[in-house]
């Protein structure tokens, strides 16, 4: 009566543990640089970074974060980047953030960008379609042929009531 068979032991029994799926963005864990690194040269990296040290040279990667700490002399690239430390250099980004503890001094080239209050900022920014290779957005020319304007017609300014003249005096 309370027996099991075979099949039902089988069938009631949990699965096997399966693996966990992998990463379907294919990126890696971001590497981290802490306050004590000291870099002179380049760093590049497909993936995330988080900058906490000192460099004196470029950074390119997918997302930069730039800790409080971080000293960056150079160009910083990259499609998402969030400054919270100091950067003597241009900073070029798709999405670009400007945090309250962050000092740049640099031209910044951008698609989107904030800036929050209290960050220090002594430079250029400008719009641009894509920043990763500095084509600037081309704007509409808002000149028009004199064949497609009709004039428009001369109207004669009339001179101020004497009431107005003498409050404007």
């Amino acid at each position: 009566m309370f027996s099991k068979n075979e099949s039902q032991e089988a069938a009631s029994s949990p699965a096997p543990a399966s693996k966990p799926a992998p990463r379907s963005s294919g990126r890696s864990a971001p590497s981290i640089f802490s306050a004590d690194v000291i870099v002179v040269g380049n760093l590049h990296s497909e993936g995330d970074i988080q900058f906490d040290g000192k460099i004196e040279g470029c950074i390119e990667s997918g997302s930069l974060t730039v800790g409080e700490t971080a000293v960056i002399k150079g160009e910083v690239k990259a499609d998402n980047v969030t400054v919270k430390g100091r950067v003597l250099g241009s900073v070029r980004g798709r999405q670009v953030q400007l945090m309250s503890s962050s000092h740049v001094e640099g031209d910044i080239l951008h698609t989107a960008l904030s800036v929050e209050s209290g960050a220090y900022f002594d430079g250029n920014c400008r719009h641009a379609e894509d920043p990763m290779t500095g084509e600037l957005k081309k704007k509409a020319s808002s000149k028009l042929a004199k064949d497609d304007v009709e004039e428009a017609p001369h109207v004669a300014a009339e001179p101020l009531p004497s009431a107005l003249r003498q409050k404007a005096s």
